[in-house]
């Protein structure tokens, strides 16, 4: 293992003191420094909040801040926040509005988001849930309750935080959070493994000339193995499968994120992204926004995922809201 950093096991905490060093607008609850919150909570404005393993910055914590999250719980490396920091997150970040839970669909957050939820009903602060689950490689579509949060779930933190930031209440809140992540789809593709630094060697093996399409953040498996292909094919190949699943007509319109894993090159994303453009201008479908860079990594894997929102009139403007968090400044063109 050849990593930046100290003792393993002060990993998360480390970070942590960097990212609110480097960071005032955000701090922590409790003087639990993994109950990461925002320092200027709005009143009455519904709270959101997410949570879920480090390792994969810049979700989660890196969109607390104006008009996206309003707090997260933070855990270590790959492994869930507990439910008594959730609880304390959602403590602070209430402003009498009721509180959404936006995470992702993994066994761990779910029972802990869900223990917190029951703890908080005993106090009188109203939860909803939704989860994300856009991995379309996760689960058939007549499953898709089962599928894994990637990284689509920036569209559904960006979508849902613009409606509370207008003062909508939990209930549109939610359902807005819930249709945008029902047209969210995502597909990723990895080329190589990531080290959790308390592990101290790779999740699991790759060929030096060989792909992993439809693995999973954490390393969970994909779809198909086999040996790497040139950009196009791969992209062709992922965007088949996303648009088997969509409904696009000539003349709607999409935001795409072309998210790196950790270990790609931002001149990479944009031979990717080429590709896309292509496909999607072959279908008539036009591309509203596109944001390429780092969204929802897996430590130092290398790869990419591309995620694609159908837009509506509703989701349209709410996506194109203006937004300001540590690791996402969005100005409406």
């Amino acid at each position: 293992m050849k990593k930046f950093l100290n003792r393993p096991e002060d990993f998360v905490d480390e970070m942590l003191q960097g990212i609110y060093r480097a960071h005032p607008q955000v701090t922590y609850a409790d003087n639990d420094p993994r109950c990461f919150v925002t320092a200027h909570p709005v009143p009455g404005k519904v709270g959101i909040v997410s949570g879920g393993g480090s390792g994969h910055l810049p979700t989660f914590l890196g969109f607390v801040g104006e008009n996206m999250l309003d707090g997260c719980g933070v855990g270590g490396v790959f492994q869930s926040p507990s439910a008594e920091q959730i609880a304390t997150v959602t403590r602070y970040v209430d402003q009498g509005a009721g509180v959404l839970y936006l995470y992702g669909n993994y066994t761990g957050d779910v029972m802990n988001f869900d223990m917190a939820a029951e703890l908080l009903e005993l106090e009188d602060i109203q939860t909803r849930t939704v989860l994300g689950n856009d991995d379309v490689a996760s689960a058939p579509p007549q499953e898709a309750h089962k599928r894994r949060g990637v990284a689509g779930l920036f569209f559904t933190y960006k979508a849902a935080g613009a409606a509370a930031a207008a003062m909508k209440p939990l209930s549109e809140v939610a359902r807005i959070a819930e249709k945008t992540s029902a047209r969210t789809k995502t597909m990723g593709v990895a080329l190589s493994a990531c080290t959790v630094p308390e592990l101290g060697k790779p999740g699991f093996s790759i060929g030096a000339d060989e792909m992993e399409i439809g693995m999973g953040i954490h390393g969970e498996p994909g779809i198909i193995r086999q040996k790497l292909a040139p950009a196009d094919a791969v992209v062709d190949d992922m965007l088949s499968r996303i648009l088997a699943e969509a409904d696009y007509a000539p003349g709607d319109q999409v935001a795409v994120l072309m998210n790196g894993l950790g270990a790609t090159p931002l001149e990479e994303l944009y031979i990717l992204f080429r590709r896309v453009a292509y496909i999607l201008d072959l279908n008539g479908v036009i591309i509203r926004h596109a944001w390429l860079g780092e969204f929802a990594t897996a430590m130092e894997m290398a790869g990419f995922s591309v995620s694609l929102l159908h837009l509506d009139e509703e989701l349209a403007p709410l996506i194109a809201a203006q937004a300001n968090t540590p690791f996402f400044q969005y100005l409406p063109q």
